[in-house]
């Protein structure tokens, strides 16, 4: 690592700003909030496939004060304008005072940086807060053409370095993008020179839908003795006298959030000991998304102990969080992932996607799926450093997506 680094006055405010983009005549802005973007035109640019690149799913991060400057998220969000003063892309952007919440995991890069004389933080991080749901990162109007939409992505990123160099930081990363916005910013360029971000691979697990009809359709799939522990699991949770109900759009009341937020703060302190999201958050996706949100309550002794937020893209089911008052062997599986595939199947979705990490998931039919992000560091050395760390842990990543999927317990995959 360079010892060298970039110094940089901790005491500095990072602001907004504009900066010209390149022969396009494009400008690229700094906005300070979501709520200062239009949401129909967040929307346009988002798209309807997914519902937590949506902009109110944003303003409630923000205006709840769950993603803010207090809490280390400092919104700085990109706006790429045309020439006609029109927004036509966003990259949805945060200042990170920490690494916390991300589910990419960069600790050691903030302690070499700081072992090597340098501050680490703020950061620049694109993504969705909380929320390691792969998806668009550069987010683009399309009524753009092609060629318009390529170069829109490109001056974005472009203009996501300028702020690092701007504003004197460490670095900028963009977590969960798609792989068509992950090989456009890494791959090499047919000049054969390198880009300027790097890349690094991850691993979640994502249930697929083979167009079953019914959860013993999918079950039927499975090899007979991990079909047989599947359906013991879910015999255990109803012998146990535990009941689901699946509550959407206007069957959410305010003492299902109350009970959901118990559960959530309940499990987050036994395990985490911090909770991301503010009571303040589930009220504000009640009013504003409510539509796009599945809730799956369990109860016990006519009492809810413990539930499931996911929430209702297009052809799939997004698990998020979960929490629970009382510790029954499978409650977890039941009410996160078993629950969710029964409500895939019912309503034809393709997949269930059910968040970061967890080797028990594959078990139960979840495969594994490669995820993309891209990483960008304020240093020559130090960036080569991380790239050569990256290129070798990509490696380690596809060797244990190789082996996980022999895991399967479908016939003839196990």
């Amino acid at each position: 690592m360079d010892d060298d680094l970039p110094s940089r006055n901790s005491n500095a405010k990072p602001g907004s700003g504009a900066t010209r983009s390149g022969a396009s005549g494009w400008t690229a802005e700094m906005v300070e909030t979501a709520s200062a973007i239009s949401s129909d035109i967040w929307d346009k640019c988002a798209g309807g496939e997914n519902p937590l690149l949506k902009h109110a799913f944003f303003k409630a991060l923000e205006d709840s004060r769950s993603a803010c400057e207090a809490t280390g998220w400092i919104p700085r969000h990109l706006i790429m304008k045309n020439n006609s003063g029109q927004i036509c892309a966003i990259m949805p952007l945060y200042l990170k005072t920490h690494s916390y919440g991300e589910y990419v995991f960069d600790h050691s890069w903030a302690d070499a940086w700081r072992r090597a004389g340098g501050q680490y933080y703020p950061k620049a991080q694109g993504g969705i807060p909380f929320t390691p749901v792969p998806g668009q990162r550069l987010l683009v109007d399309p009524s753009l053409t092609a060629e318009q939409a390529r170069d829109a992505r490109h001056l974005l990123a472009e203009a996501c370095l300028g702020c690092v160099e701007q504003l004197n930081l460490s670095s900028a990363h963009i977590t969960f993008l798609s792989k068509a916005e992950h090989d456009a910013l890494t791959q090499k360029t047919a000049a054969g020179t390198s880009g300027r971000w790097i890349s690094r691979l991850g691993l979640q697990f994502h249930w697929h839908n083979q167009s079953y009809t019914s959860f013993d359709d999918f079950l039927a799939r499975m090899a007979s003795r991990k079909r047989k522990s599947l359906r013991r699991e879910r015999r255990d949770i109803a012998n146990a006298g535990v009941s689901f109900a699946q509550k959407q759009g206007d069957d959410l009341t305010v003492k299902d959030w109350d009970d959901f937020y118990r559960f959530y703060l309940s499990t987050i302190d036994r395990k985490w000991g911090g909770a991301y999201l503010t009571r303040d958050f589930f009220d504000q996706i009640h009013q504003t998304m409510r539509d796009h949100i599945l809730l799956v309550m369990a109860s016990k002794d006519d009492g809810a102990v413990a539930g499931a937020i996911n929430f209702i893209g297009q052809d799939t089911l997004y698990g998020r969080n979960w929490g629970s008052m009382i510790d029954i062997p499978f409650l977890h599986f039941e009410t996160c992932y078993y629950q969710a595939i029964d409500y895939a199947i019912s309503h034809g979705l393709a997949r269930v996607e059910a968040g970061a990490q967890g080797l028990h998931k594959v078990q139960r039919g979840y495969a594994p799926v490669l995820t993309y992000s891209a990483h960008y560091m304020n240093n020559d050395q130090f960036n080569d450093a991380v790239a050569d760390f990256t290129a070798r842990e990509a490696k380690q990543v596809e060797r244990e997506m190789h082996e996980l999927l022999s895991w399967l317990p479908y016939k003839g995959e196990s």
